[in-house]
């Protein structure tokens, strides 16, 4: 036998011997991972107009733009399997339990085919019926009006900058500290929240293994 076949053979022999061993592990998903597929799934539902995420949720949309698709999407994750919970707003007209049936199938579709896991519970609670007219009216945040406010006081104060330059830069000033309050407070009251929601989960019966 030539040295090029022992080579050959030795190579291989060795490649054998890395290919079969075992590698112990374990894979584990973050709440938030689940979270966030479930989420973008959401958007794909027609009549759907928004997951709601409670009172402190909802009051920190309107003061800044977010795109946090994990608002109002709660779970529980196991090791094989996951239990959602959503807070709903539909469109007027939409029928109520074919939207249900179309929630659940994307969910249960889009976790399993990203993580292998069986979604074994979905419970959806309607908390309110509008138009997309009226959805859209709402959505417009609070920074989106200070913005249309700032910008329609430019024009005005581009035409009385002599006369209200200094009045404009102590106003400015004034709004600015105001809305850092304002959001310290939500911040606060959203971290109490999220506490109080986590101390419930924990003195709560898992639904899920």
């Amino acid at each position: 036998m030539s040295n090029v076949e022992k080579n050959v053979n030795v190579n291989t022999e060795k490649k054998d011997v890395v290919v079969s061993k075992d590698v112990r592990g374990e894979l584990t998903y973050e709440d938030k991972v689940i979270q966030k597929i479930i989420g973008l799934s959401l958007d794909r539902v027609p009549g759907l107009l928004h997951v709601d995420g409670g009172f402190f949720s909802n009051l920190t949309e309107k003061i800044v733009n977010t795109n946090d698709v994990t608002h109002g999407v709660n779970v529980e994750v196991g090791k094989e399997q996951v239990a959602v919970d959503l807070n709903v707003i539909v469109e007027y007209r939409k029928n109520v339990p074919t939207l249900y049936k179309e929630i659940k199938d994307v969910i249960v579709s889009e976790v399993a085919k990203m993580t292998d896991l069986e979604v074994v519970e979905v419970n959806v609670n309607v908390v309110d019926i509008k138009t997309k007219e009226q959805h859209e009216a709402d959505s417009v945040s609070l920074q989106d009006r200070v913005t249309d406010v700032a910008e329609s006081t430019g024009e005005f104060a581009s035409e009385q900058l002599s006369r209200v330059k200094s009045g404009i830069g102590s106003g400015v000033a004034a709004a600015q500290e105001k809305l850092g309050e304002g959001a310290e407070f939500v911040q606060e009251k959203v971290g109490q929240g999220v506490e109080t929601v986590k101390d419930a989960a924990a003195k709560a019966e898992p639904r899920v293994h």
